[in-house]
Order: C-alpha cells, then sequence, then structure tokens
C-alpha cells in the first residue's frame, strides 16, 4: 500500500442514498469539510478546522457518499510532484519510488491505490491531469465555471476548477454529475449545458466513429521518446475504432507557461495575504510589534516553494512592473485562447501526451524548480484558455504510467467523456 496519501484520515458519512451511495471519496486537502481539519498542506493550516462545507463536498454527501479522509497535497496547491507538502511525499503507488504528481497527488494515489473509490482534487494548471497520469487513473479538469470553487481555499482563482478522479472515465463523469452545476455562492458557476434527462456518465458510449482529433505538434516536442510512442499507440487504437487525426499548430503555446506562472503567482500572492496568524492558522510566539509578528508567522508557516512564488507574484504585480509582466502575461492568455479556438473550430478534440515525461523518482525535481514548472507545458495552457480537459491511462514506457490528454471546447465534457471512454 502506499504511504501518506491521507493528512486526516476520517469517514464522513452520506446520505442514505443517491448515486454515489456505496462509494468512497477521498477529498483533497484545500477543499472545506466541516469539523474536519483541512490543511492544505501546510504548516500554516495544520490546525485549522473549518466551520463549512465546500458545495461540492455538500453534493457529494447529498448523492451518498462517503467520503474516507482529506488527501495529501502540495503545499497550497504548488508544485507539481506532491512533495512540497508540509506532512511529507506521498509514494506513486503505480510506480514505487517515484512521485505520485501534483498537486493532488494523494486524491490520484488514493484511487490508484485502492483506499477510495473516487476522489476530488483541484486543478490550477495541471493539478488533476499529472497525478491521473502520473498514477494511471482518470482524472478531469473541467470547463471554468462548470463546478463550484466554494470551499476551495483560492491558489489561482480565474485558473482553477475542482475535478474528479477514477479508475474508469465513466466513474469519473458519474461524479462530475454530482459536483457539477451552479451555486449561488460561486458567481463564476454555470449550470453547463446537459438537459434534465442527460448525464456525462451517459456520454461514456466509447463511440469515436467519425471523431477528428487534432494533435498539437508542439505539445509533442522534446517530450521523452517512450511517451510520445506511447501516445501514438494511443492514437493508432482510436483509429481503429474510427477516428482520423490532423495535425494542428498553437504557436502561442511557446509563452504559455511563462504567462502561466505569471498570472498564477500574482493572484497567489494576493490570496495567501490573508494568513497572517491573526485570524487564523499558524500563529508565532514573537515579542515585539505587529510587523515583526507578522513576518515571523509567515517564515515559520510557509514552505519554501509558496515563498517563492508570493515573492514573484508581488513582484510581477508591484508598481512599475505591472504592465511588463502581468499585463503582458494577460495578453499572452488572449493569444492562447484564440490559438485553441482555431484549432478545435477544425477538430472534436485535441489530443496530447498529458505530461511530456514519465513520473520523476521521489526527490528528483526538488533542487531545479525550473524543472518542475517546465513539466507543466502539456497541461497549462488549457487553463489558460477556460477549457474542459480529461487524462487518460495511454500505457507505460519502461513499466511507468502514460496519459493521454484531451482538450475539448467549453462545456464540451460530454465529447471528450465519449472520445476519452474509448480507451478506459
Amino acid at each position: 500500500m502506499s504511504s501518506n496519501i491521507f493528512i486526516t484520515e476520517e469517514r464522513i458519512e452520506g446520505d442514505d442514498d443517491g448515486p454515489l451511495a456505496g462509494k468512497t471519496i477521498a477529498v483533497k486537502d484545500n477543499i472545506s469539510t466541516e469539523g474536519v481539519r483541512t490543511t492544505c498542506g501546510s504548516r500554516m493550516l495544520a490546525d485549522y478546522v473549518p466551520p463549512y462545507d465546500a458545495t461540492v463536498v455538500e453534493r457529494v454527501k447529498a448523492a451518498g457518499g462517503t467520503i474516507v479522509g482529506k488527501a495529501n497535497m502540495d503545499e497550497f496547491g504548488m508544485g507539481t510532484t506532491n512533495e512540497t507538502s508540509y506532512f511529507g511525499s506521498v509514494e506513486n503507488p503505480a510506480a514505487p519510488g517515484r512521485v505520485p504528481g501534483g498537486s493532488s497527488g494523494g486524491s490520484a494515489a488514493a484511487v490508484a491505490a485502492g483506499e477510495a473509490d473516487l476522489a476530488l482534487g483541484s486543478d490550477t494548471g495541471g493539478s488533476v491531469r499529472c497525478p491521473a497520469a502520473f498514477c494511471g487513473v482518470v482524472g478531469i479538469k473541467p470547463t471554468y465555471g462548470l463546478v463550484s470553487r466554494y470551499g476551495l481555499v483560492a491558489y489561482g482563482n480565474s485558473l482553477e476548477q475542482i475535478g474528479p478522479f477514477a479508475t474508469t472515465v465513466e466513474g469519473a463523469a458519474a461524479l462530475l454529475d454530482v459536483i457539477a452545476g451552479s451555486d449561488d455562492r460561486d458567481a463564476t458557476t454555470h449550470e453547463g449545458p446537459l438537459e434534465a434527462d442527460e448525464t456525462y456518465a451517459d456520454a461514456a458510449t466509447g463511440d469515436v466513429d467519425g471523431l477528428q482529433i487534432g494533435v498539437p505538434t508542439e505539445l509533442l516536442d522534446g517530450a521523452h521518446e517512450g511517451v510520445v510512442e506511447t501516445f501514438w499507440d494511443a492514437i493508432a487504437d482510436l483509429e481503429d475504432r474510427g477516428a482520423e487525426y490532423h495535425e494542428v499548430s498553437l504557436p502561442s503555446i511557446e509563452h504559455a507557461v511563462e504567462a502561466y506562472y505569471v498570472i498564477a503567482m500574482s493572484e497567489a500572492s494576493s490570496n495567501l495575504a490573508r494568513f497572517d496568524g491573526v485570524r487564523y492558522g499558524h500563529d508565532a510566539d514573537a515579542d515585539g510589534n505587529w510587523n515583526e509578528a507578522f513576518a515571523r508567522t509567515r517564515e515559520e508557516g510557509f514552505g519554501d516553494e509558496v515563498k517563492r512564488r508570493i515573492l514573484l507574484g508581488t513582484y510581477a504585480l508591484s508598481a512599475g512592473y505591472h504592465d511588463k509582466y502581468y499585463k503582458k502575461a494577460q495578453d499572452a492568455r488572449a493569444w492562447v485562447k484564440q490559438d485553441f479556438d482555431e484549432a478545435l473550430s477544425e477538430a472534436d478534440v485535441l489530443a496530447s501526451p498529458t505530461m511530456p515525461v514519465p513520473p520523476f523518482e521521489l526527490g528528483e525535481s526538488l533542487d531545479d524548480p525550473l524543472q518542475m514548472y517546465l513539466a507543466d507545458a502539456n497541461t497549462v495552457p488549457v487553463n489558460l484558455a477556460d477549457l474542459p480537459a480529461i487524462s487518460v491511462p495511454a500505457g507505460e514506457t519502461d513499466g511507468l504510467p502514460v496519459g493521454l490528454q484531451l482538450v475539448g471546447p467549453a462545456f464540451g465534457e460530454e465529447r471528450l467523456i465519449r472520445a476519452a471512454s474509448a480507451i478506459a
């Protein structure tokens, strides 16, 4: 059994009846659970117990699901490997000695290890899809606004979405059915396109006859050779089932990682300003004035990666640099959206490897943050464009899991689920 999957193991029973009755669910530890510790993988919130449930937790409980614990995660969702958690790393149950991916690594590992039937994670730049790929399970990043973020501790508000994990596409779609839909407490939410008698799970037919798949060549450049081979094998399987593929170009992808990290770190520096030790969270025992106590609280409460991102984000938003960095990043974001719209006007879905590399060895990337950031090259553009995506197991290279990512138009989850269910 993989170790350190849960930060808090506590059973929260759902209603007696419902579509998730009899199912166990792991919940990422940045999603509020009333009366149960919610730490965000940080010393800052190590003892924080929220007084309310997130909307997605309310909906899971109402659907009969039983929550079995709060899953380990990169601190405040910042990381690609699940190694920045204050509570230690999670080992990948599908590849012992390797990372499970991040930041929702505990959620993906819980499903892969059989510790939970389903799981909830959050995806700001790939944090559902990356661990799904590394752990050999299914993960869905919904369209921005399809799932309420009420009760999700914010990292990058304009980018993140809560999404489901499962061992099958149909299972992930069934959990999406429960959590999707508008919420009065989150003004960004949207009801979605489904009719009253339709479900996302019903779309998991595996019918890809006539499906047009666009393959962005930029998302294959520089990828690990074994990952690329496994990806093309999966595309060949889809072709055998009646799909067709053609190459497309997304020129803006070259600047997507830089734009993403400027935007995400800027939003993080703003969001994490609230953690000052006054209202909740870690409070340093500091003599002297309030500024000294505030500084020491944040010095002790945040880990290195969180401090790095707060500093970079604050710099990007500072007077004299806002236009140079943040405004340019938002311009690049608009370019990314435009490229995706053009590519999807000629294809039903776009396909790429989810991650350009197999799972890292534990400890391998910690000394090189840039390597970790660049590993997100295939996932972050989707968040910049506010589009839905799914990662499904495509096979293995050298015994290590490889994920296939499919990207669809806004609120095109049905199409993604239909296509992905031909694979998993």
